[in-house]
């Protein structure tokens, strides 16, 4: 990871480096911006919280796993610190949401719902509809959004294998933004990516997570990059971003952020 992130430094550009009108505005208007907003606060406040907690609860994990903790029986606290993505991730989240103002967004890997919480935040008129694999997690997410007022989450619970497809068939809209953070190993990525594609529109956006994690990760997002549909992809290192603009050249860009 060390050597990967050290690579990344010496090839990553800023808004000079960007000879994509469309790129250019959203570095410099929404990835490469601090902000602060009441949203945020109300969030972080409720990080806080679960970074102290010691509850243990009992994880079920069906994806390639912690690298911090082996045990099933975890501290909320420790959830919070390993699993959840740092807050300047969920505020770059929300800004996007904000952005392109998409009408249905799914997210693989609830977790504790902190992420899922800017999205609903960044846009109470779409629709979050969240997987998770883990009974107790989910609960725990549930409850968090209840306390934050978050009603246009929808949470599905079980092996995303089976609730992702299923519950994509019963879409009756376009699948207008995405977050892969689920089973990082490359054969399910890949499988939850196809699955998909045929419920994209001219403007979705897909976000895939920790692009770096381990081998099969980044060979999915090479093989993600690659992809016929996929026309401009932005490596952020810690993420991977996806658009599907048609009519535009097809470009790779490794952005500081």
């Amino acid at each position: 990871m060390i050597a990967a992130y050290l690579k990344y430094l010496l090839r990553s550009g800023n808004q000079h480096s960007i000879h994509s009108p469309f790129l250019f505005d959203l570095y410099n208007q929404v990835i490469n911006v601090k902000d602060q907003r009441a949203d945020y606060a109300e969030i972080k406040k409720l990080r806080k919280e679960l970074l102290s907690s010691r509850e243990i609860i009992e994880i079920l994990d069906l994806g390639a796993g912690s690298r911090v903790n082996k045990s099933n029986q975890r501290k909320i606290g420790t959830i919070a610190k390993n699993a959840e993505k740092p807050e300047k991730f969920g505020k770059l989240f929300y800004r996007l949401v904000q952005r392109f103002q998409p009408e249905t967004v799914i997210e693989l890997g609830t977790s504790l719902g902190l992420t899922t919480l800017y999205f609903s935040k960044a846009n109470p008129a779409a629709d979050i509809i969240s997987f998770e694999g883990c009974p107790q997690t989910a609960a725990k997410a549930e409850t968090h959004f209840t306390r934050l007022g978050a009603q246009n989450i929808e949470v599905v619970v079980g092996n995303i294998d089976q609730t992702l497809p299923a519950r994509l068939a019963q879409l009756d809209q376009t699948l207008d933004f995405a977050y892969f953070d689920a089973n990082h190993r490359y054969e399910p990525t890949m499988r939850y990516f196809e699955d998909c594609l045929p419920h994209i529109q001219e403007n979705s956006v897909f976000i895939f997570d920790d692009i770096y994690w381990s081998k099969e990760m980044t060979q999915a997002w090479e093989q993600i990059k690659s992809h016929p549909k996929v026309t401009l992809t932005v490596d952020l290192f810690w993420i991977g971003l996806v658009f599907f603009r048609t009519g535009q050249a097809k470009e790779d860009f490794t952005l500081r952020f």
